[in-house]
């Protein structure tokens, strides 16, 4: 049996919670919010027609954007509700139901390893207790030489920066480059967010 995640256990008590999570971001889309920063980063660094992956990708905003910006984007996430909403939206990107901490997409017909892996969204404060290392080192696993890993969380949400960066450079993933914002503000230990760049060892 696999472990809760904190997003299930949310879903758990509060069973309305990803039709509202769908809800808040096409109404900041209604109202003319920018919802694309995390794709735009991502288009930057990646060549024209990359493979990513958008792990944890939710109802598909940075996996749809960048597939219209013409890469070959495919998302996975473990909640059914947020991979309809993502299919319905964007319906020329392959969406996945399954763990990011089971991940082993050969087995569903994806062989090729990723030039990106885009975590954005909080995804890895959501995890299952405890399956975070695994979930970096299946993103290990998955990156094409040269390719690289990009994550995006917040402070405060019960995992911290420092026990992040241990577990990634354990998972054999080097830490090229962090920021406080999608749009490359300057990082230090104090700011609130971490995008945070990453290669393999």
């Amino acid at each position: 049996m696999h472990q809760e995640s904190l997003w299930q256990a949310q879903k758990r008590t509060n069973p309305g919670h990803s039709a509202w999570y769908i809800q808040r971001f096409e109404q900041m889309r209604a109202d003319g919010a920018d919802l694309n920063g995390e794709a735009r980063l991502i288009d930057a660094i990646a060549p024209r027609g990359s493979r990513i992956l958008d792990a944890g990708c939710g109802p598909g905003r940075v996996g749809g954007e960048l597939s219209r910006r013409g890469h070959l984007a495919l998302g996975i996430d473990a909640d059914t509700e947020l991979i309809a909403a993502a299919r319905k939206d964007f319906p020329d990107v392959p969406w996945l139901v399954g763990d990011l901490a089971d991940l082993e997409l050969p087995a569903t017909g994806s062989a090729e390893p990723f030039d990106v892996i885009v975590c954005a969204g909080n995804v890895l404060t959501f995890l299952a207790p405890g399956t975070a290392p695994a979930v970096l080192r299946n993103f290990a696993r998955h990156l094409a030489p040269g390719g690289r890993v990009v994550t995006g969380f917040g402070a405060g949400r019960g995992y911290a920066f420092d026990d992040f960066f241990a577990d990634a450079q354990e998972a054999g993933l080097s830490c090229q480059s962090r920021f406080a914002t999608w749009d490359l503000k300057p990082w230090t230990p104090s700011a609130d967010f971490l995008v945070a760049i990453f290669t393999i060892d």
